[in-house]
């Protein structure tokens, strides 16, 4: 039987996986309370008990403004972490399976950003994630790295559940609509992760997921509210009208040729896949 470790067990991404589990994998979740990444003897003391066959690391510092701030805590997760994790792949023989984002990149684009497109990222918490790819990257070859962007579910703390609970609390909102990009649904990218692992997939290296189209974070809302019925009044600023510690891409769309081709997968609109996520999220 396969054995799977998951990081971050407790995220979004986790937990979407933990709702799409396949046959004859054994999944075992870790959440930051019980393995802390950082700290290697901890990621070493998991290996060494337990036989397994893929990680897939999920743990990450995703507090992008706070990351300015906590530049210590996100340096110790997002680079020092992954590289931790693929040492003891490495050692164990285990393919690594690590998301990354869309902010390693600086947003001077037109169009969508391949793998090969050179990273430059804005924020320290882009840094940090960019700097785990690269230990990952010169420590061994047996890795998946899916980088993604706006990852949303019924799960955990994200856009779509915020503006959920803001819909019900105001009268109207102002969301910024000049930074481009796409929502990805967290079960569309957990779907395809556990397409990689049942079909022992080994093209290993760099690639780039999302769900199809793009937005702004204005379009994003303004869909959440329509497909609600909610019809709040919302406002479109410009990201100059909303200032925060982070610098954020202007433009982050990301090409999913590579990926398509060696997983063989669909990737759903955006829409469509948000409808899915509401209609779950009214479950919860």
């Amino acid at each position: 039987m396969t054995t799977v470790l998951v990081t971050g067990g407790n995220g979004q991404l986790a937990r979407s996986i933990k709702a799409n589990e396949i046959e004859n994998v054994q999944f075992i979740y870790y959440d930051a309370s019980e393995l802390d990444i950082y700290q290697i003897s901890q990621v070493q003391s998991v290996f060494k008990k337990n036989k397994i066959d893929y990680c897939i690391n999920c743990a990450a510092y995703t507090a992008v403004d706070a990351a300015e701030s906590n530049q210590e805590l996100a340096f110790n997760v997002n680079t020092l972490g992954a590289k931790n994790l693929a040492i003891a792949c490495l050692e164990y023989n285990v393919v690594l399976i690590h998301i990354s984002t869309d902010f390693v990149f600086d947003g001077g684009n037109i169009k969508p950003y391949t793998e090969l497109d050179i990273p430059n990222p804005l924020s320290f918490y882009g840094k940090t994630k960019l700097e785990g790819e690269q230990f990952i990257q010169s420590i061994f070859d047996n890795y998946f790295i899916i980088r993604t962007s706006w990852l949303y579910s019924e799960f955990g703390n994200n856009f779509m559940k915020t503006m959920l609970r803001l819909g019900k609390e105001k009268k109207s909102l102002s969301i910024v609509n000049d930074q481009i990009g796409t929502p990805t649904y967290a079960v569309d990218l957990a779907k395809v992760i556990l397409k990689i692992i049942v079909t022992k997939n080994s093209k290993f290296g760099t690639y780039h997921y999302s769900n199809n189209g793009e937005t702004s974070w204005f379009g994003f809302a303004e869909e959440i509210f329509n497909q609600c019925n909610n019809n709040i009044e919302l406002k479109a600023i410009k990201s100059e009208d909303y200032p925060t510690a982070a610098i954020r891409p202007k433009y982050s769309v990301l090409n999913k040729t590579k990926i398509q081709q060696a997983i063989e997968i669909k990737i759903p609109f955006w829409k469509d896949s948000l409808k899915v996520a509401l209609a779950n999220s009214n479950t919860q």
